[in-house]
């Protein structure tokens, strides 16, 4: 079975736009999401349009700040200074990668946690990791909703990560163990991948290597969620060989279109959760 991630994601959306139409009849306010976005890096200015005309769709107010290449670290946590302290902002997002310059660990730092729509602000990764109610990182977020739609219940399956950053391995990993899964984390240290992969019902690929794990690396009926991007050629591929494992896994995401319009869907998701704990 091929996971439709665009199928997916446009039912999230099209609940997300019912809810804020409902809120907007009973508050007369709505969901804003604020996006800063630092230099002219191309790959990140078609995330964020893409992140902006979503967001309109499903009636989230979204702005873009954008900055030059050459922009002051200050500047930056003066403006989120004020996006915090400004009430009508459900959420901010600060488009990643930023120049050197500009310190990523103070910039995460300084948004306020629950205006924090990424989930990495180390307040909601400690409450992810303590198993409380958290804002949950929008890749491993969306990862998790595609694995539930093939499976329900995880208890007791084996999950093998091949990736352990910040952005997906490390909370996809914490969401997987509050499913009562049994989670390997492998990565370029790993002794012997393929055999730590061999073992899985489900397998999360996230390593940045194009094709990596191949027909000889899944077992039978394995779900196998491919979150890489890789551009080969004029082609955009995943981490996994889809053409050699479609055929072996039991579900398998497909890219693109699979896990990256899921991570854009659970954005607009944390925006509109941040909305409403600010209504309570």
């Amino acid at each position: 079975m091929i996971i439709d991630g665009k199928k997916e994601a446009q039912i999230i959306r099209s609940e997300i736009k019912k809810e804020i139409l409902i809120l907007k009849k009973k508050t007369n306010k709505i969901p804003s999401l604020t996006v800063i976005l630092i230099g002219d890096y191309v790959p990140s200015q078609i995330y964020v349009k893409n992140k902006e005309k979503s967001a309109r769709e499903v009636g989230i107010h979204s702005k873009i700040i954008k900055y030059p290449k050459n922009v002051s670290e200050k500047e930056v946590l003066k403006k989120i200074d004020e996006l915090n302290n400004n009430m009508d902002i459900s959420g901010i997002l600060v488009q990643l990668p930023l120049p050197d310059q500009v310190s990523k660990e103070k910039i995460i730092n300084a948004i306020h946690p629950s205006k924090d729509v990424d989930g990495f602000n180390p307040v909601n990764v400690g409450r992810l990791s303590s198993g409380y109610k958290s804002i949950i990182p929008c890749t491993p977020l969306g990862c998790l909703l595609l694995i539930k739609k093939i499976e329900p219940d995880l208890s007791g399956r084996r999950a093998v990560i091949i990736g352990r950053s910040n952005l997906n391995g490390k909370p996809m990993a914490q969401l997987l163990l509050k499913e009562n899964c049994t989670v390997t984390v492998a990565h370029s240290k790993t002794n012997n991948l393929q055999n730590e992969c061999l073992k899985a019902d489900i397998l999360i690929a996230a390593a940045g290597v194009p094709n990596l794990v191949k027909e000889s690396w899944i077992k039978k009926d394995a779900i196998v969620i491919d979150v890489g991007i890789n551009k080969v050629g004029e082609k955009i591929v995943g981490d996994v060989n889809f053409e050699e494992l479609k055929d072996k896994a039991k579900a398998i995401t497909p890219v693109p279109g699979g896990v990256g319009p899921m991570t854009i869907a659970c954005l607009l998701k944390n925006t509109l959760e941040c909305f409403k704990a600010r209504l309570t």
